[in-house]
């Protein structure tokens, strides 16, 4: 892969490609050998055709934008003008070049201690972006642990009104030794989901809210998930466990929802990792009145949103 930094913690790995500040893959030990807990691009040509967005960093927007079109301010944008095709999802920086801002801890295998790697994109305050005009400069930073991985997304408005932003991460989990999902558990400390309609965007006003109790599938089967869930309870993580080997993944964010994918639609490999995403806001944001003081980013001001994610090793 080109352009790759590499973060070292103990005998785990973090690999990030400089492009959209894209994790490729996260090693940790399993069985004597290098686990990769994502299921990352494998290749240039793969990070180039964004297929499933693997392991995505999402900013200055979240998932889908309904037809492309969205109004701040009483000004109506359009991230796609011309264009037949009106779906639009993910935000723009998972494409644009980010340069490395600082790096701390250890460089060489084997270190101890924590490492992290700061990167920067400012190509959307540099030149205005179809549809999205606003000067944010988006930072990330990647703090790795023997067995843990932080994330933290910044957005900075550098301009002179407000703009509209908001942010996420769109990683495909791997448990060690597992080979689909099918046979895993999934518990989520949530008491919303999110209703949407047959293009995944969510119904009108209070009927995309339904009261749910810490939903769970146990193990997931054959179920197909590509749903939000909020009201999270940030004492708790959200828990992928591999009841075969004991072994869970651990998601903790403060605030925010949490959406998961089961990978039915990708073009390769498809139900083979779970896709657990931290989003700051819901689905289409931009054109939901409910949603405006959460994506409401003041000229001058910086805004992060941050999560964890851990490993807890089996007993098998």
């Amino acid at each position: 892969m080109s352009a790759t930094e590499v973060l070292h913690a103990g005998d785990a790995e973090l690999h990030v490609a400089l492009a959209g500040a894209t994790p490729l893959r996260w090693l940790v030990p399993h069985d004597g050998a290098p686990w990769d807990l994502l299921d990352g691009y494998r290749d240039d040509a793969e990070l180039a055709a964004q297929n499933g967005v693997r392991n995505g960093i999402m900013a200055p927007f979240c998932n889908r934008v309904a037809d492309a079109r969205y109004t701040f301010d009483g000004v109506e944008h359009d991230l796609a003008p011309g264009a037949a095709d009106r779906v639009v999802y993910h935000g723009l920086v998972r494409t644009l070049p980010f340069t490395v801002v600082e790096r701390t801890g250890a460089t060489q295998a084997g270190a101890d201690g924590h490492a992290s790697l700061r990167l920067r994109c400012t190509t959307l305050a540099d030149s205005p972006a179809v549809g999205y005009a606003f000067p944010v400069v988006v930072e990330v930073t990647y703090t790795l642990g023997p067995r843990t991985l932080g994330v933290e997304i910044t957005g900075h408005n550098v301009g002179d009104v407000a703009a509209p932003y908001a942010s996420g991460w769109h990683p495909y989990f791997r448990l060690p030794g597992t080979e689909r999902v099918d046979g895993l558990d999934l518990d989520l400390p949530a008491s919303v989901a999110v209703r949407t309609d047959d293009a995944l965007l969510p119904l009108p006003g209070a009927d995309a809210f339904a009261q749910v109790g810490a939903p769970s599938w146990r193990p997931l089967g054959d179920a197909v998930l590509d749903a939000a869930f909020g009201g999270l309870d940030p004492a708790l993580p959200a828990t992928v466990h591999d009841p075969a080997t004991g072994a869970r993944l651990l998601v903790r964010q403060d605030r925010g929802l949490v959406h998961v994918f089961t990978g039915d639609t990708l073009a390769r490999d498809r139900r083979a990792s779970l896709a657990v995403e931290p989003v700051e806001v819901m689905t289409d944001a931009f054109n939901r009145p409910d949603q405006a003081a959460a994506i409401r980013l003041e000229a001058g001001e910086r805004r992060s949103f941050s999560f964890t994610v851990e490993l807890v090793p089996g007993s098998a």
